[in-house]
């Protein structure tokens, strides 16, 4: 028993270590491209804005958006992998933050016929960065295993003076009982259903990232009418 014990600590400990490097070296990879996107963004709106209609120049303003939020990440992500993470916490609008994410996933939307379903959430303050990892590597399991019909996916978010839980559940075809252990295993992932998917670092990474948060990411439920997870943040000084 203590023998074993022991394997799994250790197994644990080799896998977190292939989850940093892992992270480390496409995080520092990505930077120098990111860098390079933004600046020519700039480049272009600044030389061209007098001769762009507003829909070019709004496509390019969004370029130059998310190159700087993917460098915001890349950063973040750099920082968790070397062992110093680094929390910046903003005003972030649920609201904005869940389209923009839902907009982000367009081409999956699109193929699935997928419905977003969010009644107003709240404005919190966290780090912007951390929270749209880990929404954005939900919503988008919910797209990618999905069952017959097309997916609904459905946030709620409930607060009170210890933080606030958003809940993002889904339609799918739920998890089987034998694999819900494993979903926030590195590298682990759902047997294959003829769709292409990821490295299984998803849900790992997004659980790891929010505990320098003190937050948490769960299963909460899953049955063959679909799964609901459940993302945890503190109220800052809680």
């Amino acid at each position: 028993m203590c023998s074993m014990s022991s394997e799994q600590s250790v197994a644990s400990t080799e896998n977190e270590e292939r989850i940093r490097r892992f992270l480390a070296i496409a995080s520092h990879d990505l930077q120098s491209p990111l860098r390079h996107i933004a600046m020519y963004a700039e480049i272009l709106l600044d030389d061209l804005a007098g001769k762009l209609d507003g829909d070019q120049l709004n496509s390019l303003q969004t370029i130059l958006d998310k190159a700087q939020a993917a460098q915001r990440l890349t950063k973040a992500l750099m920082g968790f992998a070397g062992g110093t993470p680094q929390v910046t916490a903003t005003n972030i609008d649920l609201d904005s933050l869940v389209n923009e994410i839902w907009a982000d996933l367009t081409s999956e939307v699109t193929a699935s016929g997928a419905t977003l379903r969010h009644g107003n959430l709240p404005a919190i303050t966290s780090d912007a960065a951390i929270v749209r990892v880990a929404l954005m590597n939900v919503i988008a399991n919910a797209l990618i295993h999905r069952g017959s019909s097309p997916p609904i996916v459905a946030i709620e978010a409930d607060e009170d003076a210890a933080g606030v839980t958003i809940r993002v559940s889904d339609n799918g075809p739920g998890i089987d009982p034998a694999h819900q252990g494993k979903v926030f295993d590195a590298f682990w992932k759902l047997p294959p259903d003829g769709r292409p998917v990821g490295p299984g670092l998803g849900l790992t990474a997004a659980r790891e990232m929010l505990l320098p948060l003190g937050g948490s990411i769960r299963l909460e439920h899953s049955d063959k009418d679909g799964s609901r997870f459940a993302i945890s943040l503190p109220s800052p000084g809680a």
